[in-house]
């Protein structure tokens, strides 16, 4: 294999580069479309689609333009990658644990009855 060749393949080719950039489009035209047409309905169903579809995306620029598989740099980018995520998912669930009992604990009259004027 020539050095061309090997540095086309590292870094990808013209075609990879445009499968990535048609996958990136059509991944954010269709949540754009579900949000702007208000095709779901459900706010909340409409969240986690888009949840869904900003992570297939993630996956895809780390595959198209980031190159990351299980052989690249001996399989260090992976470890570092899947090592980032749970970190990240450390952070995030942490904190929405924490906000969430903050809600719970710290704010007065949220619980009050109807009628009942003790928590104003």
């Amino acid at each position: 294999m020539s050095a061309d060749t090997h540095d086309a393949a590292a870094h990808g080719t013209r075609r990879s580069y445009l499968i990535g950039f048609a996958l990136s489009v059509v991944l954010t035209a269709i949540p754009f479309w579900l949000v702007m047409g208000g095709a779901l309905g459900d706010k909340q169903t409409t969240a986690l689609v888009i949840m869904g579809f900003a992570l297939v995306q993630v996956i895809v620029h780390m595959i198209y333009f980031l190159h990351m598989n299980t052989r690249s740099e001996g399989g260090w980018n992976m470890m570092a990658l899947i090592f980032t995520i749970v970190l990240v998912a450390i952070g995030l669930i942490g904190s929405l644990w924490v906000m969430h009992h903050m809600n719970l604990n710290m704010m007065p009259g949220m619980g009050a009855m109807p009628g009942d004027t003790s928590g104003m």
